[in-house]
Formats: structure tokens, C-alpha cells, sequence
């Protein structure tokens, strides 16, 4: 085990303690172990997995009243109709909507997408939660195939 000494204001310090309690950690060291894992595992998520297949789950609050975002949101689901899975909208209130996308194809493409979808404007609350897949096995795709050759 090799010692590492870090130094954060005050504030932060607190907010430290308050997520240690809040989690159940025995201690301030085992908490950030964890936070590093965490950080190091998005790392490793967007680096060498650029050519590989991804899912993800994008999840954001908009106003549905808002001039043309709800169907600027929709025109950019129809452009990239090959990524998305589906869509479920939840409505709130009078204005505002929730809405979850999932996404299925290149990691990178569904990586960019996302971040597409979260930074437009008047978007609000926007998550991401991305993961990479290795497809080694054939895709069910191509077994689907099959159903269509004549004399199958």
C-alpha cells in the first residue's frame, strides 16, 4: 500500500466527510479509493474502446413549451434513427417533460450523440450513463437473416 497526502480547502474537506457518512465508509481513504476507481473506469471507458459498440441511457428534463426544442429534440432522433433505440417521455408538469433515449451503435458515435442531445439548449438535468459492449459474438442481426433466404 503506498501513502498518498492530498490537500483540499475546508468546504471541500466537509463535503467529503458528509459523503463518507452518507455512504457508510469505515474511512476518508476507502471513500476515495473508490471515487478513483470510479474516475479511472470512465477513463478507461472513452479511450480505447473508440472502435468498439456501446449503449446508453440519456436522460434530461426540457420544456415542452420552449420554442422549437421539443421538436429541434425529435429532428435530432430522426437524423440519428440508426443510434436510437427508443424514446420514453414522461410528462411532469404543464411544461416540462422528461425524457430517456437509449442508444445502440458505434461507442464513439453513441458517445458524441449523447453529448449532442444534453448540450442543447434549454436541455436541463442532462445524464449520460454510457457503456462499452465487445460484440465477440455474431450480432443477432445476422442470424435474422436467415428467416429471408428462400428454402430456409
Amino acid at each position: 500500500m503506498r501513502r498518498i497526502t492530498i490537500s483540499v480547502d475546508e468546504e471541500l474537506a466537509q463535503q467529503f466527510d458528509h459523503l463518507i457518512e452518507r455512504h457508510g465508509y469505515e474511512n476518508r481513504s476507502e471513500a476515495f479509493r473508490d471515487l478513483l476507481r470510479a474516475r479511472i473506469e470512465e477513463e478507461r471507458k472513452v479511450s480505447p474502446y473508440k472502435a468498439l459498440h456501446g449503449v446508453a441511457t440519456v436522460t434530461y428534463i426540457y420544456n415542452f413549451n420552449q420554442r422549437d426544442l421539443a421538436a429541434r429534440l425529435a429532428a435530432l432522433q430522426h437524423d440519428h434513427h440508426d443510434l436510437c433505440v427508443s424514446a420514453t417521455r414522461v410528462i411532469l408538469d404543464h411544461n416540462d417533460c422528461l425524457e430517456t433515449v437509449i442508444l445502440r451503435g458505434k461507442f464513439h458515435e453513441v458517445d458524441a450523440f449523447s453529448k449532442v442531445l444534453i448540450a442543447q439548449n434549454g436541455v436541463r438535468h442532462g445524464s449520460v450513463h454510457l457503456v462499452p459492449l465487445q460484440l465477440n459474438t455474431p450480432s443477432h442481426a445476422s442470424h435474422h437473416h436467415h428467416h429471408f433466404l428462400p428454402g430456409s
